[in-house]
């Protein structure tokens, strides 16, 4: 995507040196954008347990260039296997809801496993982690071209009046390598001249909504309104919300959606005001392991600071204030788990389908 004019992705190998990984720093947005240097194995492991990146594509793609960076290290080391070994275990114990981290994590593990001398070992490791970066980019790119039609429908249903789409969290192309999963059928509704609008939910308690999504969709030019979390039911009893598009961080092959925490309240609301409600996710974020989302699926806790604080643009800096009593304990659940039966339908780069383990796997049959 573009910004300022310039074409980013969220990571990619420095140009003049391929032994460094680069990324925007998320930490720092909307206020900064500030781009970041990856040269090892602790430094990506920062990047994706401190949130410097975030999303589940993009924890996928940040994760496979870290094996690499690995690979170099482990080419220092007394033992090449035992060390990229322990690297994979760190890389995955970063965020223990993400899909995408072990998908990613594993994938390479398989690659390097598959040839015999530290060199190749070396190489077909960048080139496993190119290849996990640019398939959830064109991923992400399919699942504008089947959500898009949605939009279509629903625009010629409304004679061509503003579609009004709410998303939570940011599922946008700062949480993959381009594009975005719900934000991709926005994107390509909008390049198609189809008038949408976007109620962006803040998403406390990092406020990802309002400082990356509006961030983003503001660069594209598309048009949108931040609203607390909370107005999204207020909005659907109003008739101001014709659908729901949100992301996923695991979605289990029986159609359970884990994804930023509030994702379970907005399906809630869309069911009882019978408005449609979609999830969008590339295949490496399905969990072919995991049947019921509700009890299996672990829900990571964060740091409670991360509710007793905010960070704001005061003049001319950025502050950190407290918004509650200082002696007042805080919880930090960063994710919870919508049961398929709230979903309407999954939105993937092969295909839309509904939530449930016969229409998922007749998209994925290779899986069976």
């Amino acid at each position: 995507m573009n910004v300022n004019g310039i074409h980013y992705r969220t990571i990619w190998v420095k140009e003049t040196d391929r032994q460094v990984i680069q990324i925007i720093d998320q930490r720092h947005l909307p206020h900064r954008f500030i781009l970041e240097d990856l040269v090892s194995l602790d430094d990506v492991f920062t990047a994706i347990k401190d949130m410097h990146v975030r999303g589940a594509g993009l924890i996928g793609a940040t994760a496979g260039y870290g094996m690499y960076l690995a690979a170099l290290e482990a080419s220092r080391s007394d033992s090449f296997d035992t060390f990229l070994a322990e690297a994979a275990e760190k890389l995955k114990s970063a965020r223990p809801t993400a899909m995408n981290l072990f998908w990613a994590v594993d994938k390479q593990l398989e690659a390097i496993s598959s040839v015999a001398s530290a060199d190749e070992k070396i190489s077909l490791a960048f080139q496993t982690a190119k290849k996990i970066a640019d398939s959830d980019a064109e991923y992400c790119r399919r699942i504008g071209e089947q959500g898009v039609k949605l939009i279509e429908e629903i625009s010629r249903s409304k004679g061509g009046k503003p579609v009004n789409i709410l998303t939570h969290c940011n599922a946008g192309w700062l949480a993959f390598v381009d594009f975005g999963s719900a934000t991709a059928p926005i994107y390509a509704a909008h390049d198609k001249d189809i008038d949408v609008h976007v109620w962006v939910d803040e998403t406390r308690p990092r406020n990802q909504g309002a400082a990356l999504t509006c961030w983003e969709l503001g660069n594209h030019g598309v048009p949108h309104t931040l609203i607390t979390d909370n107005a999204g039911g207020y909005l659907m009893q109003q008739g101001q919300v014709d659908l729901v598009i949100v992301g996923s961080d695991r979605t289990t092959y029986t159609g359970d959606v884990a994804n930023k925490v509030g994702t379970y309240l907005k399906a809630l609301a869309a069911r009882d005001n019978n408005i449609p409600f979609y999830v969008a996710l590339p295949s490496s974020t399905i969990d072919w392991k995991t049947e019921d989302g509700v009890k299996e699926i672990p829900i990571e806790q964060r740091d409670p600071d991360e509710v007793a604080f905010v960070d704001g643009w005061c003049e001319g800096e950025v502050k950190k204030v407290r918004i509650c009593p200082e002696n007042s304990p805080a919880a930090n659940y960063a994710f919870d788990v919508t049961p398929a039966r709230l979903v309407t339908g999954l939105i993937t780069e092969r295909g839309i389908c509904k939530p449930n383990k016969d229409e998922i796997l007749k998209l994925f049959p290779e899986i069976t």
